[in-house]
């Protein structure tokens, strides 16, 4: 496919072939019979329509129920410069036919990894469409931010050009009251990297609104998805919200005092670890207590509910009055925060990397249990990005886009390989071997057994000979096309940092400062969020 506006061309490879992900998201996507038990509707097009009944039919998708979470959204909202789409979207969501596509993301400075971008093109362009399929129905794009996560180290720092960008604090509670003080200090280092350009400019200002300006990391955030995306008509919601917390006390009580989950779950990862790595387990209590620079499980013990690590605790009757009084004081831990996701949204699919979807299918049992509808599960668009020239690059050394995905060392023996004069395959030398030594094996056999043996012992040897040969003459063969091989490992290095894939370490301010404000815009265009293929796209 070629973009004859931006001049972007896109091919796709199966995500099974680039060697990025789990037995689990590969047999989900192959939708093998081993994975049936753990989801609901598959994210296609019938599967939607299924997904819409069952969520249109929920008991917690009422008038009232979407009354408190449309005026959440306008009081988390009312500081910030809303555009036209996302306040529209917002109203829409007070109807009883509008639906949510949500994707979920820690508050990563700066947007930490490039596929925090691409979780919420998925969203929007899954809108696109269901928009299009289904007209009587309207689909709002969401992004939910992980303000009650408490683990800073993960989102402290993002990496720019090779180097690692980092906020240099303490962080204790929900990040997302995290104060922005002394980012003026991260700012300085990231201005100096950046350079005068235009799009550096813009990237300045933008850091600078976003976070020297804002208070806190989740008002940062919120502002900084806004201007990135909110033309689209994204709406950002913050779960640390006391009238949103209200609307899940049913099930944080069942939590705390029947422990669900636990049990829901726990059967789940039996079945599931079967033929699965799993991702997460449930604890009895899958909750925290979060107050200022605090986030903190909560635990039974003795009779009594306590805070680990605090001198906080409850009897029966005093935890029913802090959770009548202090809703927003209970935060779900990755087993529970799902459910109050989809208990407070009209939801029908959640949107997330390899790494989410597999704790999410952990979870289908617990929902049916609580009765709520479980969400279809749609892996998010991943992209290599790739420069014309580094395209022509490949194309020079005779590298497809699937053969890009190959471990390095395998790459290179490839393509040196390929090149050599030389045939360093010793397949038929290995064939002739063992002929030989079956041949002695029954000489030996007829003759005297003893020999056994030294028969094996010899074969080994030889085979490993063999085996070193050929990895001698392949090294000398790489040495003869060092040329070559350093040609390979640069071009791969460029695009699989780390020997990672890029979307998992870059910042888009990297691309953002050669395609400016043309970049968003030319992944919107080209990305495909029911491909269910992985997208390389040449700028």
């Amino acid at each position: 496919m070629v973009d004859e506006d931006c001049k972007t061309t896109i091919s796709t490879i199966p995500f099974q072939k680039t060697g990025y992900f789990s037995k689990t998201i590969c047999d989900y996507l192959d939708r093998n019979g081993n994975m049936t038990p753990f989801y609901n509707n598959f994210p296609d097009l019938d599967g939607f329509k299924n997904q819409i009944e069952e969520k249109r039919h929920s008991e917690l998708v009422s008038e009232s129920h979407r009354k408190i979470l449309v005026d959440s959204l306008k009081s988390q909202y009312k500081n910030l410069k809303i555009s036209e789409k996302s306040r529209k979207n917002i109203d829409l969501l007070a109807q009883e036919n509008t639906f949510t596509i949500t994707t979920g993301h820690q508050l990563n400075l700066f947007t930490g990894p490039l596929y925090f971008l691409y979780k919420i093109i998925s969203a929007i362009n899954l809108v696109k469409q269901l928009k299009k399929e289904q007209p009587e129905s309207n689909f709002v794009p969401v992004y939910w931010m992980a303000t009650e996560d408490h683990d800073f180290e993960e989102i402290q720092y993002f990496n720019f050009k090779g180097k690692k960008v980092i906020w240099n604090k303490e962080c204790k509670g929900g990040v997302g009251r995290t104060s922005t003080k002394n980012l003026e200090f991260v700012f300085e280092e990231f201005s100096n990297m950046l350079g005068n350009t235009t799009n550096a400019k813009y990237l300045k200002e933008l850091f600078v609104k976003a976070y020297l300006e804002h208070t806190t990391l989740t008002e940062a955030t919120r502002y900084l998805a806004n201007e990135l995306f909110g033309k689209y008509g994204l709406v950002i919601v913050d779960g640390d919200d006391a009238n949103l917390k209200r609307q899940f006390l049913p099930f944080v009580k069942e939590e705390l005092y029947q422990h669900v989950s636990f049990e829901k779950v726990s059967k789940t990862i039996e079945k599931l670890e079967k033929n699965y790595k799993i991702q997460v387990n449930p604890r009895e209590i899958n909750l925290f207590y979060l107050a200022e620079n605090l986030r903190e499980r909560i635990v039974f013990e003795d009779d009594i509910f306590k805070v680990l690590n605090t001198d906080i605790e409850f009897s029966k009757d005093e935890l029913d009055y802090e959770l009548k009084l202090h809703p927003e004081r209970f935060s779900p831990n990755v087993i529970m925060r799902p459910l109050y996701q989809e208990v407070i949204l009209p939801n029908i699919c959640y949107i997330g990397g390899g790494g989410e979807l597999a704790y999410w299918f952990e979870l289908k049992d617990y929902f049916e249990a609580v009765n709520i509808p479980f969400p279809i599960l749609l892996l998010r668009n991943s992209v290599l990005l790739i420069s014309d020239k580094q395209e022509k690059k490949a194309q020079k050394l005779n590298i497809t886009k699937e053969e890009l995905f190959l471990k390095q060392l395998d790459l290179v023996h490839k393509k040196v390989e390929e090149v050599s004069e030389l045939k360093i395959d010793f397949s038929e030398q290995r064939v002739f071997l063992e002929n030989q030594f079956t041949d002695l094996m029954k000489i030996a056999e007829q003759t005297d057994k003893s020999f056994l043996g030294a028969v094996k012992a010899q074969r080994k040897k030889q085979l490993n000979g063999l085996d070193t040969l050929e990895k001698r003459l392949l090294k000398a063969e790489k040495r003869k096309h060092q040329e070559l091989t350093e040609r390979i490992k640069t071009l791969q290095d460029e695009l699989f940092p780390n020997q990672s894939l890029e979307e998992r370490y870059r910042n888009f301010s990297e691309y953002y400062l050669e395609y400016g404000e043309a970049l968003i815009p030319k992944l919107i265009d080209n990305l495909d969020p029911l491909q269910g293929e992985f997208s390389i796209l040449t700028l």
